[in-house]
């Protein structure tokens, strides 16, 4: 299976998937044309696309083996049409409240010691520019957002936590994510954020079966500002 457009490179997944690798000067740009690949796919919305898994610079796409072999995959693939312009539009922007510094999840003295900044300046750092959403996963509706800026570089913990609290911000390398539920983390924690990130809907309009849905999408862009105690904890509840 050859490349085509500003895919690089395909790979079978086993008998029901292929991976798609996506070109791009840098991995922002490289995870756009993810972006827009899915975008298309779930547009033509073929009944044979069992699922869609974008990651940073590559797409997973699981079949039905049943329906359709891996050279029609290919073929449809080859065939999509891209439009950067009308894609572009359904991303959507996210502004995140954040209480920096709750004391269930602050790691600023770590932080401050391992970027020499000090804690006023991480919070200005991290709440002063828009992320894109790389990828979604680890758990249901975990947002890896990059760059953070440089300066806020910050290695992974050297110990994971055993549990790190629900709403949880945190930074990585020049990542950063929000715990969408209690679990286990490497991240180095700044604050406590009372948006849900993961929410049910059905499925069908005539279906009253629910589905977990996640905020955040790979394209999405993110904005984080600061509240207090007092406005975290007035924040209407799940």
């Amino acid at each position: 299976m050859r490349p085509f457009g500003n895919v690089s490179g395909i790979a079978p997944a086993g008998i029901n998937g292929l991976i798609l690798y996506f070109k791009g000067d840098t991995i922002a740009a490289q995870n756009r044309n993810v972006s827009h690949f899915v975008r298309a796919i779930q547009r033509d919305s073929h009944p044979w696309v069992l699922e869609i898994l974008p990651s940073y610079n590559s797409l997973l796409i699981i079949f039905d083996v049943i329906q359709v072999d891996s050279h029609c995959v290919y073929q449809f693939l080859r065939n999509t049409v891209i439009d950067d312009n009308g894609e572009r539009t359904q991303a959507k922007h996210h502004k995140l409240p954040v209480w920096y510094k709750a004391p269930q999840a602050s790691d600023f003295d770590i932080i401050s010691a391992q970027t020499g900044l000090s804690f006023d300046t991480i919070i200005s750092l991290h709440s002063g520019c828009a992320y894109q959403v790389f990828a979604v996963g680890f758990v249901p509706g975990f947002g890896y957002l990059g760059d953070t800026p440089e300066a806020l570089a910050c290695p992974r913990l050297s110990t994971p936590r055993a549990r790190v609290p629900k709403g949880a911000v945190a930074i990585a390398d020049r990542q950063t994510a929000v715990y969408p539920s209690v679990s286990p983390g490497g991240w180095n924690l700044l604050g406590l954020c009372p948006v849900s990130l993961t929410f049910t809907e059905a499925k069908t309009e005539d279906s009253t079966d629910l589905s977990l849905q996640a905020l955040l999408n790979v394209g999405d862009t993110v904005e984080f500002y600061p509240i207090s105690e007092q406005e975290y904890k007035a924040y209407p509840n799940d």
